[in-house]
């Protein structure tokens, strides 16, 4: 039997050690969405007849759509191009995050292993 305020065994993490870690990981966490937020990129459709410009959070800010794309007579193109550039946009954007915040996910992993 271990002694009063000794872990048995291996031990168990140490709460203030964790409690450390887990709010430099929030900082961390912090810092890379409002990097995210403040960062512009451009999907296109078309080959550039239209370009949708998307946050790093995936918000869209805008839409260009190039003169040559707009026909009265189909619509329908436009549209699909205007969802194409979109999807690009918000493409690069959940790629950006996912590579922004994988190595903090990473620590939370490490983190709740020694629980």
């Amino acid at each position: 039997m271990a002694k009063q305020g000794r872990p048995m065994g291996g031990g168990q993490p140490n709460i203030q050690q964790l409690m450390k870690q887990a709010q430099k990981m929030q900082a961390q966490m912090q810092e890379a969405q409002e990097k995210l937020a403040t960062t512009e990129l451009t999907g296109t459709a078309g080959g550039g007849l239209v370009t949708a410009t998307v946050s790093g959070s995936g918000e869209v800010l805008g839409l260009k759509i190039d003169a040559k794309a707009v026909d009265p007579d189909d619509v329908e193109s436009l549209e699909d191009l205007v969802l194409a550039a979109l999807r690009d946009g918000q493409r690069q954007a959940t790629e950006l995050g996912e590579a922004a915040m994988g190595p903090v996910a990473g620590g939370a992993q490490g983190l709740l292993g020694g629980l």
